[in-house]
C-alpha cells in the first residue's frame, strides 16, 4: 500500500544528541585546529554560494558557528537543527532564525530557499536511504537550479586523526578504527568513544547519492587538504602570515581527484534540477 505523504523518519539517535548536548560544538571550530576547517569552509561557501541577499536553509547548522558570518555577510539564514541546545544557542544570532527540525522532513515549501547547506547531517545518518531522503528534501525546498552543498567526513579521517595523536598504538581504540574503515560505520563503543555514531564516506559515494537524490553534482572540495595532518599547524593558522600560505596550500589542492580523500571533511556541492 502507499501513501500520499512520506513516513515519519525515525528519530535521530540518542547518543547522537547526548554528544552534541554536551555543548562542546560551538567552540570546536573557534580555536587550535579547528580553525582550519572554519576558515576553508567560509572560504568554500564564499564561492559556491549565490550572492547575498539570498535566503539560505543551515540545515543541520549547529550552534550557529557558519550561519553568524553567513548572517553577517548579508544573507537571510534560517537554521534547523535537532539538538535542543543548538537551537538556542543559534536562535540568539543576529540576523538568525533557527527551529527544531530533522534534515529528512522539512516543512518549508517546494522551491523557498536560494540555497541549502547540509554540512552535518550526512555524517550522522548511518543508513543510505536516510541520506539520500535528506538530499531530496534538500534538492525539494531548494529554488530551480539552486546549490546544495555538503559536508562529509572521509573514510580515513579518523585513521588518520588518531595515528596523528599517537592514539592507534591503542589496541582497542584500532581495532574499532580498523572496523570503520571496512565499512564507514563509527560505533561509539569500548572503554572511550571516539565520537559518537556517524558515517564515514569514501568521496566517490557522495555524487551517487546526490544523483539519486534528484541533485546534479558540480564538485567535490577537500576542506583541510593534508594540511590538518602536519605537526605545526596551530601555530601556523596563529600567524597570519603563515595561515595565508597554509589556507592557500590547501586551495591549491582542493579538487585533485588523487587528494579527495586525504582531507577530514569534503564538501560536495550539487544544483537542484534548473
Amino acid at each position: 500500500m502507499t501513501s500520499s505523504t512520506p513516513e515519519t523518519p525515525a528519530p535521530v539517535r540518542e547518543e547522537i544528541i547526548a554528544h552534541y548536548a554536551q555543548g562542546r560544538e560551538d567552540g570546536r571550530l573557534r580555536g587550535g585546529a579547528g580553525r582550519l576547517e572554519f576558515w576553508r569552509t567560509q572560504d568554500l561557501l564564499r564561492r559556491l554560494l549565490p550572492p547575498a541577499p539570498a535566503r539560505i536553509l543551515d540545515v543541520g547548522g549547529g550552534s550557529g558557528v557558519h550561519a553568524a558570518w553567513l548572517a553577517q555577510d548579508g544573507y537571510e539564514v534560517e537554521l534547523v537543527d535537532p539538538v535542543p541546545l543548538h537551537v538556542t544557542q543559534a536562535g540568539k544570532l543576529p540576523g538568525v532564525t533557527a527551529r527544531h527540525g530533522d534534515a529528512r522532513a522539512l516543512p518549508d515549501a517546494d522551491g523557498s530557499a536560494d540555497a541549502v547547506l547540509l554540512l552535518g547531517p550526512l555524517y550522522h545518518l548511518t543508513e543510505r536511504a536516510d541520506r539520500v531522503r535528506a538530499l531530496a528534501e534538500a534538492r525539494r525546498v531548494v529554488r530551480p537550479g539552486g546549490p546544495v552543498v555538503t559536508a562529509t567526513i572521509n573514510r580515513w579521517s579518523g585513521l588518520h586523526d588518531l595515528l596523528n595523536l599517537g592514539a592507534l598504538f591503542d589496541e582497542d581504540i584500532r581495532a574499532r578504527m580498523h572496523a570503520c574503515v571496512e565499512d564507514g560505520r563509527n560505533r561509539p563503543t569500548g572503554r572511550a568513544p571516539l565520537f559518537t555514531t556517524a558515517y564515514f564516506h569514501r568521496p566517490e559515494e557522495v555524487p551517487a547519492e546526490f544523483a539519486d537524490a534528484g541533485l546534479e553534482p558540480a564538485g567535490q572540495y577537500g576542506v583541510e587538504g593534508a594540511v590538518w595532518l602536519m605537526g605545526g599547524v596551530v601555530g601556523w593558522l596563529d600567524d597570519p602570515a603563515q595561515r595565508a600560505v597554509a589556507l592557500a596550500a590547501a586551495r591549491r589542492t582542493e579538487s585533485e581527484p588523487s587528494l579527495l580523500g586525504i582531507s577530514s571533511h569534503l564538501l560536495t556541492l550539487g544544483h537542484a534540477p534548473a
